[in-house]
């Protein structure tokens, strides 16, 4: 026969087969721990979306300028294969900032000439690598367009 003995107490008296009285531990349901709560569904949409681009910033990334001439690792995944294919450019511009930040790569294949944008912290980036850097007095180069052969070439920057 199982009796409560007290509702504040919430201990358990049970009497077994030879009629000795046992006093079980508490049975009310543990308190959670102050600091758990915060990882579960208590976050709020913006905190969620800080805390989850804060698990995807990268932190080995090279300090990149524009005008600096980089080879990017990008990740191709053919079939259930996947290699990192390189992609060598000079960076003709940089946009954005922290988890947005973004870098157009210009190279010429088969004498055309080829932009990519790629989003540094994007988990398609598997490596940046700095070739040499690049002696430019602007922000954008996007002047590099019209030119062609020797003339898109950047003087070479020693002092960084």
């Amino acid at each position: 026969m199982a009796e409560p003995t007290d509702d504040l107490n919430m201990e358990e008296t049970s009497v077994d087969e030879t009629g000795t009285a046992e006093t079980s531990a508490p049975t009310a349901v543990a308190e959670k721990p102050a600091g758990s709560s915060a990882r579960t569904g208590k976050l709020s949409a913006q905190e969620l979306i800080r805390a989850f681009e804060a698990e995807q910033l990268k932190s080995d990334l090279p300090e990149i300028y524009v005008g600096d001439t980089v080879r990017v690792g990008v990740r191709i995944s053919e079939g259930n294969k996947e290699r990192i294919q390189p992609y060598e450019g000079v960076v003709i511009a940089k946009r954005h900032g922290g988890m947005n930040e973004t870098i157009t790569v210009r190279r010429i294949f088969q004498g055309v000439g080829v932009e990519r944008v790629f989003l540094l912290h994007s988990p398609q980036v598997a490596a940046i690598k700095v070739e040499r850097r690049g002696k430019v007095r602007r922000a954008k180069l996007f002047y590099l367009r019209d030119r062609v052969g020797k003339a898109t070439r950047v003087k070479q920057r020693f002092d960084r």
